[in-house]
């Protein structure tokens, strides 16, 4: 699979991510069927998958549950080959979310996730956006702080989860990289897409199969319909896709190629 550069970072990505909220959390998710955390080896049997296949790109964040911890245990060595990114500014406690999007709750949180992945840098961090993107940005601060994080060497790169169009443009004016959503049946955030392009900034597409619900789409292969539509855009570096079935991963990875 060949690795495309993450905007303007130094980071390259392979152009399928592996979500991974799956192997730390199964609460207050909205997938169409409940399922069972895997077990240690299961998630072996999926990261050397990844190898396989060319993925390098892991997707977690403290709110996935035990998802860092399990990562950090099991993540095949060395760890240069892995492009991992995280999240802060969103905690799942006792089956609830809570947000903190102050500085000193990003920092915590980003030094835990250093220590839960058993890694000394991580190379993409974003904030895990409740819906108030602009005021996320404007008077929390949040993407400051990450920049802070950068600096001190803790991070390569930062950016935001975003839910509107207005925080996408707003996050791409202080940050490297913007997760947006985007998939033939929700097009709004375009706008996002099309600016970021004009800056060289990088796009990760979170959502790209509706989060298990195609059977809202009638083409024969509703999989390979969206990930072409996707990547028709050329600001797109990724597109992130949870899975702890290691032949949904195959089969995702082969309309790639």
């Amino acid at each position: 699979m060949e690795l495309r550069f993450l905007g303007s970072t130094s980071l390259r990505v392979s152009p399928l991510g592996l979500g991974t909220v799956k192997m730390g959390r199964n609460q207050n998710v909205k997938y169409p069927q409940a399922f069972d955390l895997p077990t240690d080896k299961q998630i072996q049997i999926l990261l050397n998958l990844c190898l396989e296949l060319g993925i390098n790109l892991i997707d977690t964040a403290p709110a996935y549950g035990n998802s860092e911890l399990r990562i950090g245990k099991l993540l095949p060595s060395p760890r240069q080959q892995w492009v991992i990114l995280s999240k802060a500014g969103e905690e799942f406690i006792d089956g609830q979310s809570h947000y903190d999007f102050s500085k000193n709750a990003i920092t915590e949180s980003v030094k835990r996730s250093l220590k839960r992945l058993n890694t000394d840098y991580l190379d993409c961090v974003l904030i895990h956006s409740n819906g108030e993107d602009e005021k996320i940005i404007l008077e929390d601060n949040a993407l400051d702080t990450l920049a802070s994080l950068k600096k001190e060497g803790y991070i390569r790169a930062l950016g935001m989860s975003t839910k509107t169009v207005e925080g996408g443009l707003l996050a791409l004016q202080h940050s490297d990289v913007v997760m947006a959503c985007y998939h033939p049946l929700y097009t709004a955030e375009k706008p996002v897409l099309d600016k970021a392009q004009q800056l060289h900034k990088g796009i990760l597409i979170k959502k790209a199969l509706l989060s298990g619900h195609l059977e809202k789409k009638k083409e024969s292969n509703p999989i390979h319909a969206n990930l072409d539509f996707i990547f028709k855009h050329p600001a797109i570096s990724s597109v992130i896709i949870g899975t702890i079935n290691p032949q949904h991963l195959r089969e995702n990875a082969t309309h790639l190629r």
